[in-house]
């Protein structure tokens, strides 16, 4: 017979920003632990509002099923006397299993027990089973309170633990479980008593708690629509922002309130930012995208005295926006490049100088990128310019108040200072992507401009030593040169990313021979996140690992080549990674130089000279032109030549010219496949 089991655990309010990842844990968790404790069931439901989280599961079975255990004991030697009769410690083994001594089992060199493990009731395992679920979770960062010793996120006030209609007893920081949760802090004062599992929901609902987070969600998102229809505009909608409302409410009531005209005058970042970073407000949009004097919240309650909410909320976003207006206003005294002179107070990092001397070296370094990628005259121009003014908004007010509008309020300043659209585009470009998902440059300046920022970070952070190691990265460098790739394949941007390493830590301070081993630790830091990357493409590690071989020079076509191997099945030739793999053997190690034709002695040498010269001249154009998959059916044709030289001509002869130029021959061959990646690693 199967129960409906119920773990609630109440909380003082939990942060918002953690709890998505606390409830797909708990989930694992409980699924895991549930699992491990033999307990089938039907369906695990994970509920979270701010002030609980609740384990729902579906059809338990009543008890565990019975267990068979094979134990082995002392060896044969030890078990048994001359006369084949049990030692004290085949005895004592025995006795421990609650088994006779001539029931052991002989195999293999020990004495072995057939051991039945009885099942228990669910109701006997269930207490240390919910306590796990507890004492399980890990958060970034716990709480101990009182005189406790234990620890959790957030201090636990109540407990329900239900096995059908019958209390579970267990007890953490010695709040002692029962079937009496809490429902809304303010709309229900009296305690809310849970009968069954299966009533969870509903009896919570009737306490103003909606405790099923996707519920909450949609009803917040239908709410925040509907209201905006009704003022006849659009919400302007953020996931994340979404998200960090559903965990601060538990009985959502979307409302809107307004903002005064004289703030819609501020550039849309200057409204925006304080009204949704700072306040959890959604902006309202007219079709033609612009701001609408709306801004729309969600209440925690009901509709009681919902007026008088909403001027309490217009009251806290107009002093936000008047500090904003205040700002801008003072902002505006100088021009963008005036503020410019404001970066000399502020450090970039120790030792590599202040603001205005990164603004300095981004110019530089933007310039040499452009250079590389064949930017016109004017192209060069606008990425000066755009370098130039690049870090100028980190000086103003605004910025200093709200840093997360650095590079907006720099656009939009610009283009108030009547610089051109694509400089102060590229001011802004400069920081993308900023997070997971979001968007990447989409002009040339911008993409230089960001990469230079990028590898500007990279090469100063690496000279100071600070290189991330495990999960510390303070510095964000992993997101940056993930964002850095995603730049360069995103714009199919051929280019040899050593260059702008190499010239990044040219303009930085230090060693020479510090500089070369940072060249390469970078290097090798940009090939481990590619490599990531292309793991999360579903590519296999085999085939990552043949065009990494390498240098990490042009990163779009290393990408490129994986996903030509994928696309070509060239794992499947198995007969030319086979020939290849005996090249790189015979090879290994050695130095090749130019090949004499007039040194060959055998046929299969001239064969194969003949098929690589054909071969060459077939594959080099579709290599240019990076068609590596469309290179395969040629580079084929080399493995019967390959194979017979291999099998027909011995490479280490005692004529040096003559063996130094079969290594020759044969180290060409195998740079053609290289070409496209190491196919010996292929398994």
């Amino acid at each position: 017979m199967s129960k409906n089991l119920l773990l609630e655990i109440g909380t003082e309010e939990m942060p918002a920003n953690i709890m998505s990842g606390v409830v797909d844990q708990l989930r694992t968790l409980a699924d895991a632990k549930f699992k491990e404790s033999r307990i089938s069931f039907d369906k695990i439901t994970v509920y979270a509002t701010p002030r609980r989280l609740a384990v729902l599961v579906k059809n338990a079975a009543d008890r565990q099923p019975d267990e068979e255990v094979k134990k082995r004991g002392p060896s044969i030697k030890a078990a048994f006397d001359a006369d084949g009769n049990p030692t004290r410690a085949a005895q004592g083994f025995a006795r421990g299993q609650h088994i006779d001594a001539s029931q052991l089992i002989k195999e293999g060199d020990y004495t072995w027990a057939n051991v039945v493990n009885k099942g228990k009731a669910v109701e006997e395992v269930l207490p240390d089973l919910f306590l796990s679920f507890i004492t399980g979770l890990t958060f970034a960062k716990s709480m101990r309170w009182a005189s406790e010793e234990v620890h959790f996120i957030r201090p636990v006030r109540w407990l329900v633990a239900l096995a059908g209609d019958q209390i579970v007893p267990m007890e953490f920081a010695h709040v002692k479980s029962g079937r009496v949760s809490r429902g809304h802090r303010f709309l229900c004062k009296e305690p809310v008593t849970i009968e069954k599992p299966e009533d969870y929901k509903e009896t919570m609902r009737k306490a103003f708690v909606i405790v099923d987070q996707d519920e909450r969600r949609e009803l917040i998102k239908e709410g925040l629509l509907k209201v905006a229809k009704e003022l006849g505009g659009h919400v302007w909608h953020n996931e994340d922002l979404l998200e960090e409302i559903n965990y601060l409410v538990e009985y959502p009531t979307p409302l809107y309130g307004r903002i005064d005209d004289e703030f819609l005058k501020l550039p849309v970042p200057a409204v925006v930012t304080p009204m949704r970073d700072h306040q959890r407000y959604y902006p309202v949009r007219n079709e033609d995208g612009s701001l609408m004097p709306y801004f729309l919240t969600v209440r925690n309650g009901g509709t009681k005295a919902i007026h008088n909410v909403q001027i309490g909320n217009e009251r806290v976003l107009r002093a936000r926006l008047d500090d904003a207006k205040f700002f801008f206003e003072n902002d505006r005294k100088k021009s963008l490049e005036g503020h410019r002179e404001g970066l000399t107070r502020i450090n970039y990092q120790e030792g590599m100088g202040t603001m205005l001397d990164k603004a300095d070296r981004l110019q530089k370094l933007t310039a040499a990128i452009g250079a590389d990628w064949n930017f016109s005259a004017e192209e060069l121009s606008d990425a000066d310019r755009a370098a130039y003014l690049s870090k100028s908004d980190l000086a103003t007010g605004m910025v200093t108040e709200f840093t997360e509008l650095q590079g907006e309020m720099g656009k939009e300043y610009a283009l108030l200072d009547g610089e051109k659209k694509n400089v102060a585009q590229a001011i802004f470009e400069q920081y993308m992507p900023r997070f997971a998902g979001d968007i990447l440059p989409q002009e040339s300046i911008g993409r230089a401009l960001s990469l230079a920022d990028k590898l500007d970070n990279l090469a100063a952070t690496f000279l100071r030593g600070l290189i991330p190691t495990g999960s510390q990265d303070p510095f964000a460098l992993r997101r940056q040169t993930i964002g850095a790739v995603n730049i360069i394949t995103d714009g199919k941007i051929h280019w040899d990313i050593r260059r702008g390493i190499e010239k990044a830590l040219e303009l930085l301070p230090g060693e020479a021979d510090q500089k070369k081993t940072v060249l390469s630790q970078v290097e090798d830091f940009f090939r481990q996140r590619i490599r990531a990357i292309l793991l999360d493409e579903g590519i296999e590690y085999d085939i990552i690992d043949s065009v990494l071989a390498g240098p990490v020079d042009d990163i779009y076509a290393i990408f490129l080549k994986a996903r030509a191997m994928v696309e070509s099945h060239l794992k499947d030739e198995a007969d030319l990674r086979q020939a290849v793999t005996r090249l790189a053997n015979i090879t290994k190690g050695k130095v090749g130089g130019e090949v004499n034709p007039s040194l060959f002695e055998d046929e299969a040498e001239k064969n194969l000279q003949a098929a690589l010269e054909k071969v060459t001249s077939e594959v080099s154009p579709l290599f240019a032109a990076y068609d590596y998959a469309g290179a395969l059916p040629f580079l084929k044709e080399l493995t019967a030549p390959v194979n017979a030289y291999l099998d027909q001509v011995m490479v280490m002869v005692k004529d040096e010219s003559v063996k130094a130029n079969r290594i020759s021959q044969l180290k060409k061959t195998l740079a053609l496949f290289d070409t496209w990646g190491d196919f010996s690693k292929l398994v």
